[in-house]
Order: structure tokens, then C-alpha cells, then sequence
């Protein structure tokens, strides 16, 4: 089967490689979708953090935000499972550690990620091996590009969930990519009057598209009040900004994540009475995410600027800008196109 193959940084490309088979508990994929995202782009200009800590090694194979229908299913597998449309978890622990029977499986030490970490191979194939307990079905409302869209969803709805915001509520997001606009769906679809901060007239103008009309850059962001903020950047100096502007006993959600440390003064969020979450993983989140795609409460198709096949990934790696792309921040593949 054809699939896109990182060997080095900057160096990659579309390989025949063996088709995966279904082991005992595992299920074969024929993936149908695939988002380009940021922690790819990490790994292909060689910056990712797990590749310096020895979680990750090249050559890889990428591809974590994924949809399509099992093909085949290994023992012990129930077979209801073929011919269904899913997504998966990115995050297969090792289920037997402390975090994992504490239904944390998403941070186990041991964890292998889809894509990521661990030597598992990513979705940006013809075809994927996942365990058959990473499946999350998806509804006839739920086509490809939304269920591709379910894996970073997750990761928004947990944060957009942290924030603790309703109706009467004032909330901000920092960084319109294609997570923080999600969160800000998720927080408008929560009651909450929604605020995005951003750098580029281009992202900003994006967002009140999709209907958040208070877009602001850091030089022109009101002196309001904001009960909760979102860090959805990887500017380093924005988690302390974010601290700054929440009010007293609100809460901040820290999502994003510079290539670099950050510093918050903890003076601040004791004095202020402040609440910090962290979110890492869309794992505990994905059906909730599924249902509300399903049920029309998010739709976040416009977020999807253009779809290529694996011969362009590349490209989309490297920055390139996708000939009649429309503006939003997400990148599609199609492994089944050319």
C-alpha cells in the first residue's frame, strides 16, 4: 500500500510500504481522511520534543486526526466492527498501569501514540492497524471530514469544558488555529459571550466569519472582563497574558505549547484566586465530540481549507500554501486520491 514516510527532517516521501495486517485485537482501517497538524509539522522540521527524549525515532509515519471504515478485524475481535465507520484514540496505553485503571489511560508512561509515539504508524496510509478498544463509531451524520475532525475536536471541548463557562459569561481564546477555534465553538455552543485573540489580519477576519465578531489583536484587546481564558497558542509569553486578564476566581486552560519554557508567577494565581487546567489529550472527550457534531451543536467544516492527496503532504509540511485553498487553518488528506 502506498503511505507517506518521514525518514529525517525535511526528508519524506510516498513509499510502498507492507499493507498492515489485523493481529488479535486489532482491526485494519481503510482510512478515508486525515488532518495535517501542527505536531506533524513539529516532526517533519525535526523540532518535536519526543524525538529528543526518545519517544520518537525516524523513520515514521504520521497521521493522528483520522477517519474511515474497518476492513478487517484480527481474534477476538468482535466482528460487528467490519464495515463500520470510526475514528480512534491517539492514545493507546498500556491499560494495566495505575494511570490506565484510573481511566486515565491518556497519560500513561508507557502509552504508544498513533502516529506519534512509540513506533505506532499513523494514518497517512492507504490503510491503519489500531487496537479494536481505540474505536469510536461514527453516526451516519458524522461523514469523513468530521470524523476527522473529532480527534482535534476533543482536544477543544475538553478545554472549552475546563473553562467552566455558561450563559452571562465572558470568555477569550488565544490563538485562532484550528484548536482555538474549536474551543471557541464550544464555548459559544456553552452559552458564553466568546473573544479571540490572534496576530494576523487574515486569521482574525477567519474568525468572525465563523460568527465571533469580538477578534482582537494583543495591542487592541478591550480591558474586559473575562471569566475564563484559553491558551490555545505556542506564543511563549501568552500563558502569564493569559493569567493577566482573567478575572479573580476565574480560570485559565492551558491547551497550547511553545518550543520553549514559559513562566507563570504563581503570586498571581494564588492572589487572584485563580484556577489553571491543563489539557493534553482529546481522549476522554472524543464521544462527546462525535455527538455533538452529530447533533449540529459544532460544525467546524469551515476550519478545512483544502483536501490533497498523500503526494502533497509535503508540501503542506513544509508551509506551502495549497493552490485555491480556502482561508481556514486545517489541511485535509484523502490517502485514496492521487
Amino acid at each position: 500500500m502506498r503511505a507517506f514516510v518521514l525518514t529525517a527532517p525535511g526528508e519524506a516521501s510516498v513509499q510502498e510500504v507492507p499493507a498492515p495486517v489485523a493481529v488479535p485485537g486489532e482491526v485494519v482501517v481503510d482510512v478515508e481522511r486525515v488532518g495535517v497538524c501542527g505536531t506533524d509539522i513539529e516532526f517533519f522540521t525535526g523540532e518535536m520534543t519526543y524525538l529528543h527524549e526518545g519517544h520518537s525515532a525516524y523513520p515514521m509515519r504520521l497521521g493522528h486526526e483520522w477517519a474511515g471504515t474497518v476492513s478487517a478485524v484480527g481474534d477476538g475481535v468482535d466482528r460487528s466492527w467490519l464495515g463500520r465507520r470510526v475514528m480512534g484514540d491517539t492514545m493507546l496505553g498500556d491499560r494495566t498501569c495505575r494511570a490506565c485503571r484510573r481511566g486515565a489511560q491518556h497519560v500513561c508512561a508507557h502509552r504508544q501514540e498513533v502516529g506519534i509515539r512509540g513506533g505506532r504508524p499513523g494514518a497517512l496510509a492507504e490503510q491503519l492497524a489500531v487496537p479494536a478498544w481505540s474505536l469510536h463509531a461514527l453516526p451516519d451524520a458524522v461523514d469523513a471530514v468530521l470524523g476527522a475532525l473529532v480527534e482535534p475536536g476533543g482536544n477543544a471541548l475538553r478545554a472549552a469544558q475546563a473553562a467552566g463557562v455558561g450563559p452571562g459569561d465572558r470568555a477569550l481564546v488565544l490563538g485562532p488555529g484550528t484548536i482555538g477555534l474549536l474551543a471557541a465553538m464550544f464555548l459559544r455552543a456553552a452559552g458564553a459571550e466568546v473573544h479571540v485573540m490572534g496576530l494576523g489580519a487574515e486569521s482574525l477576519a477567519f474568525a468572525r466569519s465563523l460568527g465571533f465578531p469580538h477578534a482582537w489583536t494583543e495591542a487592541t484587546l478591550p480591558d474586559e472582563p473575562f471569566d475564563a481564558v484559553v491558551d490555545a497558542s505556542n506564543a511563549v509569553h501568552l500563558p502569564a497574558l493569559a493569567l493577566d486578564v482573567v478575572q479573580p476566581a476565574g480560570r485559565v486552560v492551558y491547551i497550547g505549547i511553545a518550543g520553549e519554557p514559559s513562566t507563570i508567577d504563581t503570586r498571581t494565581l494564588l492572589l487572584k484566586d485563580v484556577t489553571a487546567v491543563g489539557v493534553l489529550s482529546a481522549s476522554p472527550a472524543l464521544d462527546d465530540t462525535i455527538a455533538a457534531y452529530a447533533g449540529g451543536a459544532v460544525d467546524p467544516r469551515p476550519l478545512v481549507a483544502a483536501t490533497v492527496g498523500l503526494d502533497r503532504v509535503g508540501a503542506v509540511l513544509a508551509g506551502e500554501r495549497i493552490e485555491g485553498a480556502g482561508p481556514g487553518p486545517k489541511t485535509h488528506v484523502d490517502p485514496r486520491g492521487a
